[in-house]
C-alpha cells in the first residue's frame, strides 16, 4: 500500500521542492536571521503535501489518455487527492492566519497554478509554459514565501488595503536578492521539465500536447545547456555582490560533472537512458550550493 502510494505521488521527484526549501533555510542561517520554526514547519508541510497533490492529479488525469496503469482504483486515487489537497489547504490557511494577506494571496496563486497545471480546459502541461511555471513556482515562490514568513514585516513587501486606498510597496534590494538566490533552483527545476518534454516530444504531439520543445525544435537543446550556465553565473554574481560567502564559489567546480551530463543529453534524448542527466545535474548544483551555504553559515557562527 505504502509503496503504491509513494509511486502514485512520485516521491522521488520531490527533490525540487525540498532542495529549494533547504537552500533558503541555509541562506537564512548564513545571514544570521531568526527562523520562526512554527511558521516554517507549517509552510514545509503545506508545500510538501501540495507537491504530492499536484503529482497525484497529474497521474490521475494522464492515465486517462496514456497507456500507464494507475496505482489504485480510480475512486481511491481520487480520494487520496482530496485528502492531500484538503490537508495542504488547511495548513496553508493556518499559515496565512499566522502571517498576513500577502501569504494568503501568493499561496492561493500557487494552489491555483498547481491545479491548473493538469486540470482544466487548457492544462498548463499541454502548453509551452510548463518549464516556466515549474521553475518559477518551485524555484522562486518557495524561497520568497519562506523568507517572507521569517522576516520582519515590510522587509520585502508592504501591503495595505482600506476602504479609500490600496497601497503595495516593494523593497527593491531585498527583492533583487531573492531573485538572484532563486536563479539556480528556477533554472535547474525548469531543465528537468524541459528534458522530460524533449524526450516525450513525439508522444506528446500524438496526444495533441504541444510543449515548449515543439515550438523551439533543436533550439530547446541550446536552452537546456544555457539554463545551467545561467545558474552558475548567478552563483558567481551572488558571491561577488557579497550576497553569499566566497565559499559558495566551490560550487562552480561542479561544472565539469554537469557539462559531462549536458554532453550526454545533447547527443541523445531518451527518457529511459538520458533524461536522468537532468535529475543528476539538479542534485549536483542544488546539493553543492546548499551544502556550501550551510558551511558558510557554520563558519560565520564559529568565527563570530
Amino acid at each position: 500500500m505504502l509503496k503504491r502510494f509513494l509511486s502514485y505521488v512520485e516521491i522521488k521527484t520531490k527533490i525540487t521542492s525540498t532542495f529549494a526549501f533547504l537552500l533558503t533555510i541555509a541562506f537564512i542561517s548564513y545571514k544570521g536571521w531568526q527562523i520562526d520554526w512554527l511558521r516554517t514547519g507549517v509552510f514545509f508541510l503545506s508545500m510538501f503535501l501540495f507537491d504530492l497533490t499536484t503529482t497525484a492529479i497529474n497521474n490521475y488525469i494522464d492515465t486517462k489518455t496514456n497507456e500507464q496503469v494507475l496505482q489504485f482504483e480510480r475512486r481511491i486515487a481520487l480520494a487520496i487527492i482530496y485528502v492531500l489537497f484538503g490537508l495542504s489547504m488547511a495548513l496553508g490557511l493556518y499559515l496565512a492566519y499566522l502571517t498576513d494577506i500577502v501569504v494568503l494571496l501568493l499561496g492561493g496563486l500557487c494552489f491555483l497554478a498547481g491545479v491548473l497545471y493538469t486540470y482544466g480546459p487548457v492544462p498548463i502541461s499541454r502548453q509551452p509554459l510548463g518549464e516556466v511555471m515549474s521553475g518559477v513556482f518551485y524555484g522562486l515562490f518557495i524561497p520568497f514565501l519562506l523568507l517572507y514568513i521569517n522576516m520582519p514585516e515590510g522587509t520585502f513587501i508592504t501591503f495595505e488595503a482600506g476602504w479609500e486606498s490600496i497601497r503595495l510597496e516593494f523593497r527593491v534590494v531585498p527583492i533583487l536578492t531573492v531573485l538572484l538566490l532563486s536563479v539556480p533552483p528556477v533554472c535547474t527545476t525548469a531543465n528537468i521539465m524541459l528534458a522530460n518534454n524533449i524526450c516525450d516530444l513525439e508522444r506528446d504531439i500524438a496526444v495533441k500536447r504541444y510543449t515548449l520543445p515543439y515550438y523551439l525544435g533543436k533550439k530547446a537543446l541550446y536552452l537546456f545547456a544555457f539554463l545551467y550556465y545561467a545558474a552558475y553565473a548567478s552563483i558567481a554574481a551572488m558571491a561577488a555582490l557579497r550576497i553569499l560567502s566566497p565559499v559558495t564559489l566551490l560550487t562552480l567546480l561542479t561544472i565539469f560533472a554537469v557539462q559531462k551530463n549536458i554532453s550526454i543529453f545533447l547527443k541523445r534524448q531518451d527518457k529511459a537512458a538520458t533524461f536522468i542527466t537532468s535529475i543528476k545535474n539538479y542534485i549536483i548544483i542544488m546539493g553543492s550550493l546548499t551544502v556550501t551555504v550551510f558551511i558558510s553559515a557554520a563558519l560565520q557562527q564559529f568565527g563570530g
